[in-house]
């Protein structure tokens, strides 16, 4: 991956002063003009990082990153090449470092944006309000971890004048080191749920997890919150600036009221501090009432950074989802809802009103087809099974995909759901997997597929 370091680049001598290492070469002076940590992508004067992953290591692609046209190489052992290299003790935190210190030298207002669940659709609405005044830079796909997010700081360049990044974990730490390389002037958390509470035990430790955020934040930061979940409300942010928004409570610096449904999402009012000021009619043109939250932040960061009312609501309306989320195609005489990209219990949960939605505008039945939730531990049987309670009555047809998701069938039954409504497949593969769920579909069925990310359901959705 080539990623630029402005038109004059970075000379290798201070590379190793910011990311902390020994520099061994005899051109000191040598200047780097991008970051690369992909020896197959990599740009004539690029510095290659020898990043090592759970399934490879970066090391073993120092001589094709030195064919390529590298000048220089950061890693934890020294090349048998002859190459100018930086020595460190871990090359994934240097690259971090070096992310930290390139993003000081734009004066870019940063949006950090963590959560449970929602985090890419809110970073979304943000990037959609964010871009209608300042050219805004955002986290892609799934770069929203150690590595990824110094690779989106690396596309700052003096052209971006806002940036909106995701911050993903699955352990306490996490969120801290990304927010030291992002130092983010507002951070977003966007609710508390069961994901990763298999690594942290309870939602208690999710929430201190997630609200390590505020560790790489400036003095003057704001820190926007839920405030309708109980465990974000009364907590100690120091002296960052909290602003609470919410639908169910009226004590939320931001409230959602007169919340219509339109055919394609909501209409709401935002009413700022009880009356003292509403902002009327804000659109959104995307299903399920979880995304009013999501927006609302938008909103109240478009608020914050001086964006005008008319251009908040343009880019709320302009919110485009993100492949495998909510993604609704038609399939022959069916109607097929992609949200693969991942699950976790509230969003299964929430999964269920999008569903009901999209097959009360086709009047068939309502299909779930559902894989397993991972990383929930020992709470997985019963979390599994809460899913299974919503869709008892959310779905005329039930269908779940693996090992685990037999308790998602489990709990439907317990709460009254047919069992002639009730199909437990294997996932030996994909191909058997469809061909076994294309045998239950009916002409104008509505048909939801919702798993975690790992699980890949959109491939036997593919197939049917």
């Amino acid at each position: 991956m080539y990623l630029g370091l402005c038109d004059n680049g970075i000379s290798i001598t201070d590379i190793a002063r910011v990311v902390e290492g020994t520099l061994y070469s005899k051109n000191p002076e040598d200047i780097a003009f991008g970051v690369s940590i992909d020896s197959r992508t990599i740009s004539e004067g690029d510095i290659f990082f020898a990043i090592k992953g759970e399934k490879f290591d970066g090391h073993d692609f120092i001589p094709a990153a030195i064919k390529g046209g590298t000048c220089c190489v950061v890693a934890e052992r020294a090349p048998e090449e002859d190459i100018p290299y930086i020595l460190v003790a871990d090359t994934t935190r240097a690259l971090g470092l070096l992310a930290r210190e390139y993003r000081r030298r734009f004066s870019t207002i940063t949006v950090a944006v963590t959560g449970s669940t929602g985090k890419t659709a809110t970073k979304e609405f943000i990037y959609s309000v964010l871009d209608r005044k300042y050219k805004t830079n955002k986290t892609d796909g799934n770069f929203n971890n150690e590595i990824g997010l110094p690779l989106t700081l690396f596309k700052l360049n003096i052209t971006y004048k806002a940036m909106v990044v995701e911050m993903g974990m699955s352990a306490r730490g996490e969120i801290e080191k990304l927010s030291a390389i992002a130092e983010p002037d507002i951070a977003v958390i966007t609710n508390i749920g069961s994901s990763h509470i298999e690594n942290l035990g309870s939602r208690e430790a999710i929430r201190d997890a997630k609200l390590e955020i505020i560790k790489g934040m400036k003095e003057d930061g704001i820190l926007i919150l839920n405030g309708d979940e109980p465990l974000l409300r009364n907590i100690n942010t120091g002296k960052i600036c909290k602003k609470y928004i919410g639908i169910e409570n009226p004590l939320c610096h931001y409230n959602a009221v007169n919340i219509r449904k339109t055919a394609m999402g909501y209409l709401f009012d935002l009413d700022v501090r009880n009356g003292d000021y509403i902002v009327k009619d804000i659109e959104t043109a995307v299903r399920g009432r979880h995304n009013i939250y999501n927006a609302m932040c938008a909103v109240v960061c478009g608020m914050l950074l001086g964006i005008p009312e008319r251009e908040i609501k343009e880019g709320i309306l302009g919110y485009e989802p993100v492949a495998l989320r909510s993604q609704v195609e038609r399939h022959d005489d069916c109607t097929f809802i992609l949200d693969c990209y991942n699950a976790s219990p509230e969003s299964m949960e929430a999964a269920v009103e999008i569903l009901d939605d999209v097959a009360s505008e086709n009047g068939g039945r309502r299909v779930a087809v559902l894989g397993e939730m991972l990383e929930l531990g020992s709470y997985s049987h019963e979390l599994h099974e809460r899913v299974g309670k919503a869709y008892a009555k959310g779905a005329d047809l039930l269908i779940t995909v693996g090992e685990n998701a037999k308790y998602i069938a489990h709990g439907a039954k317990e709460s009254g759901m047919p069992e002639e409504k009730i199909a437990s497949l294997g996932y030996d593969c994909p191909e058997q997997a469809a061909t076994d769920i294309r045998k239950l579909l009916h002409k104008g069925d509505t048909v939801l597929f919702k798993a975690s990310r790992r699980v890949a359901l959109e491939n036997v959705a593919r197939l049917i």
